[in-house]
């Protein structure tokens, strides 16, 4: 005797015809032959749970089978009130609901081909000697992304380079790249599935701060040491620049926080090329904190100069 189709697919009497296709969809997708291959029990609940959504997806089976009209199984309860059955091609007998009758051919296999990627057009005919469905070739998928985070100096990034990410893989990145930019490298991520290509590799880049040289958009801004007497006396500093090289005349009488400007040695981009600023710091060399007492007693007193006026 065939079984509540309503507990068979594990909803109430009064669930929607939404809440039966999906609860229908679950357990097809969890109990067909095709993932539980040998699975005698997974096939015969499969067939149990299937024959429950037939009845339950037509309505007038439905309403019979709620009326007490027709079993679970469809058969009428009172053989004389439907009249008699007639015989199929096959020469069993047609109740209009054994099979896959009760959703129609074309909805049932819109459902499988959703849920399997087969092939079940045309199902009462189309059905393979052994009783398995026809399999149609499953479409090729793209592999799954990957992602990776790539640490960097502030000074290699003005660079440009390859940089090694591991397992073979290499990542090349451009001149100025900055820090949190994404670099995309085509099919190395996932292989694919059933011939489609691979995915690919996502690499964001995280710059490291350096103590002395900072970047904003494409300028770029250095702190350049410099002795008393080279502020005193005036300096000439050539730079050796990720940027290129450049030369810098500071005048006598530079202060700490004097700043200077070259042109065209920051960040060269495709849109604009930006300046190096260079703000100049003053730190006493050995030889000059040595002869700090001589040279404290020949400057002015501090007091007057009132230099933390405005500190806070």
């Amino acid at each position: 005797m065939a079984k509540n189709p309503y507990t068979l697919l594990g909803v109430a009497k009064t669930a929607t015809d939404k809440e039966i296709k999906s609860a229908y969809r679950k357990l097809a997708k969890k109990l067909h032959p095709d993932v539980n291959p040998g699975n005698s029990s997974a096939e015969a609940k499969f067939k149990e749970v299937t024959a429950a959504y037939n009845l339950l997806s037509n309505p007038d089976l439905r309403r019979q089978y709620d009326t007490g009209q027709v079993d679970a199984s469809g058969q009428q309860q009172n053989p004389f009130a439907g009249g008699f059955r007639h015989a199929n091609a096959q020469g069993g007998m047609d109740t209009g609901f054994g099979g896959f009758g009760g959703m129609g051919q074309d909805d049932m296999a819109d459902m499988f081909s959703s849920l399997f990627g087969m092939n079940m057009g045309g199902m009462g005919g189309r059905r393979q000697a052994h009783g398995g469905f026809q399999r149609r070739p499953a479409p090729p998928q793209k592999g799954e992304d990957v992602r990776y985070k790539l640490k960097m100096s502030l000074i290699d990034a003005l660079k440009g380079g390859v940089k090694d990410l591991g397992k073979g893989l290499n990542v090349r990145f451009p001149k100025g790249i900055k820090d949190g930019q994404t670099l995309r490298l085509r099919g190395k991520g996932r292989p694919g599935a059933n011939g489609g290509p691979a995915g690919d590799a996502h690499v964001k880049i995280l710059v490291q701060p350096h103590k002395r040289l900072t970047r904003e958009g494409n300028d770029l801004h250095l702190t350049v040491p410099i002795s008393l007497s080279e502020a005193m006396k005036g300096v000439k500093i050539d730079l050796n620049l990720p940027t290129g090289k450049g030369s810098l005349s500071m005048p006598a009488g530079t202060n700490t926080g004097k700043r200077f400007r070259l042109k065209g040695k920051g960040v060269r981009a495709k849109d604009a090329t930006g300046d190096l600023y260079l703000t100049a710091q003053i730190v006493l060399t050995d030889g000059e904190l040595a002869g700090a007492s001589v040279l404290a007693a020949q400057l002015p007193d501090g007091e007057n100069h009132d230099l933390r006026r405005k500190l806070i």
